[in-house]
C-alpha cells in the first residue's frame, strides 16, 4: 500500500559533497551540499544563491568538488551552520554564523589543486577540479543550476582498481537521504558496461 505524504525535503539519497571556491580576498570558501548529478564530464550542481559559494562561482567560475567518506560526516555537520557571507543574510541569522576559515572550523585540510585555484579537501578520497560552463537561475531565484566541466580527477590509491578506474567495491561515498547520512550498503548488481565487474550481470 502507498499513501500520500508531504515530506519536508525530497533528498531521496545522493552523495554529499564539499565544494570549494575562491573568495574575493583570495581565501578559499568551503561548503557542504548534496544536490548533484553527472553525465560524462559534466556536473550539474544545485547551489543556493544566498551563500558565498554562489557569489564566488559567478565571479570566478572555478571550483573543486570533493566527496567525503562516511567517517567525515561530522565535518559536514560543522559546516552546516557556517557561512562565508558577511554580513550573514537576515533570514539565516538565527541558524548561521559567519566563518572566514571554514576549512579549519570543519577540521578539514586544503590541498592545492593543479588546474584551478580553489583547493581540494585532502581528507576526501575522490576529488574533482572543475570549471563552470553555465549558470542558470532556478525558477524561484533561490538556487542556481551550475553546469561545470570536470578538468581533472584525483583518486586515492586505496579506491583505484588495477585497470585505473575507481573501484566501486572500495569506494564508499557518504550518502545524504532525508537529512540523514549513510554509508553505502552491500552491492547487489552491476551493468554490463562496468569496467570493473568480474563477469556480465546475471539477471
Amino acid at each position: 500500500m502507498h499513501t500520500v505524504i508531504e515530506p519536508s525535503v525530497l533528498y531521496v539519497g545522493t552523495p554529499a559533497y564539499l565544494i570549494a571556491t575562491m573568495n574575493p580576498d583570495g581565501a578559499p570558501n568551503l561548503a557542504a551540499a548534496s544536490s548533484y548529478w553527472a553525465l560524462g564530464r559534466m556536473l550539474v550542481l544545485g547551489i543556493e544563491t544566498d551563500g558565498q559559494t554562489s557569489a564566488n562561482l559567478h565571479a570566478h567560475g572555478e571550483l573543486t568538488v570533493s566527496f567525503p567518506s562516511a567517517a567525515l560526516w561530522p565535518s559536514l555537520v560543522r559546516l552546516s551552520t557556517l557561512t562565508g557571507r558577511d554580513p550573514v543574510p537576515a533570514h539565516k541569522a538565527k541558524r548561521y554564523r559567519h566563518e572566514p576559515d571554514k576549512f579549519a572550523a570543519s577540521g578539514l585540510t586544503p590541498q592545492p589543486s593543479e588546474l584551478v585555484a580553489p583547493p581540494r579537501v585532502a581528507e576526501c578520497l575522490l576529488q574533482f577540479e572543475a570549471r563552470v560552463r553555465r549558470l542558470t537561475p532556478g525558477l524561484d531565484g533561490s538556487y542556481d543550476m551550475v553546469e561545470a566541466e570536470v578538468v581533472r580527477v584525483h583518486a586515492d590509491e586505496a579506491i583505484v582498481h588495477a585497470n585505473g578506474q575507481v573501484d566501486p567495491e572500495a569506494w564508499h561515498p557518504l550518502v545524504y537521504a532525508f537529512r540523514h547520512f549513510f554509508d553505502r550498503g552491500s552491492e547487489v548488481g552491476w551493468l554490463a558496461s562496468s569496467p570493473t565487474a568480474p563477469h556480465p550481470p546475471v539477471v
